[in-house]
């Protein structure tokens, strides 16, 4: 089973909001009491924090799945929901948040920094903070909003100054244990090393963080071997060290190939570009100060081959050492000189640091568009989609099981301007208007609104008048309506007149005097 793991992608969820409270305050006495329901308590939030007591991703990769506390809902006589407990995930120092996309999300560096993974949802309003002048008693409350989800990937890439880098069994484990107080395993065969191994230096006055990662072979960078796994913990390094085997007992070995099939896992390897410098670009590793540590000199044929090949590592302009881990000689000289590396990155790293400007507030533009409308085609129908936070958001928080909840929506679109602008785009009654995207949004088709709100309507409570006739007629057809009204007066009209000028009603008033006198000599 893995002990170490550097590398996870993990699922995580903020907490739910609660749902606000409908309830009218009864009392003794007092059969108005008005409405108490309270409003529900916010979802916690996913936080990722460096922990100096973390090392590795192992909980991670175990249990992938993360999901802070849901906001408890609102109650009655305004007692509040509480709050969603945050769900704070160590992670260690230098650990970079990406998305699935691989984009850089953070990259946290230093005790205590921290990352926002998923926020938490907004609770809902209960009915008594909906309740105004005109609605005194509101009949619903909005819902609670789902927590962010999303999947993220977690790279720990290891906060060390200089990188021990070379073949496996060259001495780099051996050569940080003589150097530092770390204690890495150490074997006689290839690939003792799975885990990157940091251990502290001190140099004089300078005190360094060397890693030891597993060791390299030809395709590397391709996948070969622990090391492309492990090149990410060098990334953040600003100087490395070719540990080279001297005494290694492979006839098709040598201290030169053995440099240079490094050099080039080193060239293939692409460098994240979230460690880039002030001005932007990012270092590769193959291009950075580079020592060489010619290892095992200790050996009868160690010391001659570091003699042979000395000469040829200076041409290069390399600064080469002869080192034993084993004897421990040679190692003073070394630490020196990387510690003059470490001490050179360090002050151009702080001469090159750009300054930070402080971010200026400025209010909200008042002519701000908080939503936008697109026309689209769907199956040779228009369709009209609306996008915009606030739509989006009020359309979560609405119950569409409750009709007095649907007016209040319908009644915050058409304040904010939705209609108008629907009109404007072209939209007629009937046509399909979806809030939202395809996976979470809401799509129904247009009809008008009535001018007045749903408090003026008198509708009981949960109910709203404007919905219990669904075909009730558009603004269109109440204009033609009201055309035909006129058309058929107008009709009615040229009838008449016709009558009058044809005699018709001359003879229909002679005819009723006659009657009326014989009536009358009878």
């Amino acid at each position: 089973m893995a002990a170490f793991v550097d590398r996870v992608v993990l699922n995580v969820s903020g907490g739910n909001g609660g749902h606000g409270c409908v309830s009218i305050r009864r009392e003794k006495f007092k059969p108005l009491g008005g409405p108490d329901g309270a409003n529900g308590g916010n979802g916690g939030d996913v936080i990722i924090r460096v922990d100096s007591q973390t090392t590795t991703l192992l909980s991670y990769h175990h249990s992938p799945h993360r999901q802070a506390g849901n906001g408890e809902p609102g109650k009655g006589d305004m007692h509040p929901g509480k709050n969603g407990e945050d769900l704070v995930l160590p992670v260690p120092d230098g650990t970079v948040i990406k998305d699935r996309a691989g984009n850089i999300l953070a990259d946290l560096v230093g005790e205590g920094n921290e990352y926002i993974a998923a926020a938490g949802g907004m609770g809902g309003l209960g009915n008594a903070a909906i309740a105004s002048q005109k609605r005194k008693a509101p009949g619903f409350a909005l819902l609670g909003i789902p927590g962010d989800e999303q999947d993220i990937v977690l790279e720990l890439k290891s906060v060390a100054d200089i990188a021990l880098v070379g073949y496996p069994s060259a001495g780099k484990s051996s050569l940080i244990a003589a150097m530092s107080a770390a204690r890495p395993k150490i074997a006689d065969y290839p690939f003792t090393t799975l885990i990157p191994n940091l251990g502290v230096v001190e140099s004089g006055d300078v005190r360094f963080t060397v890693a030891d990662v597993p060791g390299l072979i030809p395709g590397a960078s391709e996948g070969k071997g622990l090391g492309h796994e492990f090149l990410r913990h060098v990334e953040r390094c600003a100087a490395l060290v070719h540990v080279l085997d001297c005494a290694s007992l492979e006839s098709d070995r040598d201290p030169i190939s053995d440099l240079e099939t490094i050099e080039a896992e080193l060239a293939a390897y692409a460098t994240d570009a979230s460690f880039a410098g002030a001005d932007g670009t990012v270092v590769p590793l193959n291009e950075r100060p580079r020592l060489i540590a010619l290892n095992k000199t200790d050996m009868p044929d160690g010391a001659e081959m570091a003699e042979f090949v000395r000469a040829d590592l200076e041409g290069r302009g390399y600064q080469v050492f002869e080192v034993s881990a084993l004897a421990r000689t040679g190692l003073k000289e070394l630490g020196y000189a990387m510690g003059e590396l470490v001490t050179a990155a360090r002050q151009a790293s702080a001469s090159s640091s750009t300054k930070v400007e402080v971010p200026v507030l400025r209010p909200r533009a008042v002519n701000r568009t908080e939503f936008t409308i697109h026309r689209e085609e769907r199956n040779l129908e228009p369709l009209f989609r609306v996008e915009g936070e606030k739509p989006i958001r009020w359309v979560k928080q609405t119950d569409f099981s409750n009709d007095e909840a649907v007016g209040y929506l319908a009644d915050r679109l058409a304040k904010l301007g939705v209609e108008d602008k629907l009109f404007k785009a072209g939209a007629k009654p009937g046509d399909a208007v979806v809030i939202g995207d395809d996976d979470n949004g809401v799509v129904f088709d247009w009809e008008p609104t009535m001018a007045a709100g749903a408090e003026l309507l008198g509708s009981r409570r949960g109910e709203d008048v404007r919905l219990d006739d669904m075909s009730r007629p558009t603004r269109e057809q109440k204009r033609q309506e009201h055309q035909d009204r006129k058309d058929a007066r107008a009709a009615a009209r040229a009838e008449l007149e016709a009558e009058r000028k044809a005699g018709i009603w001359t003879e229909s008033v002679n005819y009723k005097n006659e009657r009326s006198s014989k009536d009358s000599g009878k």
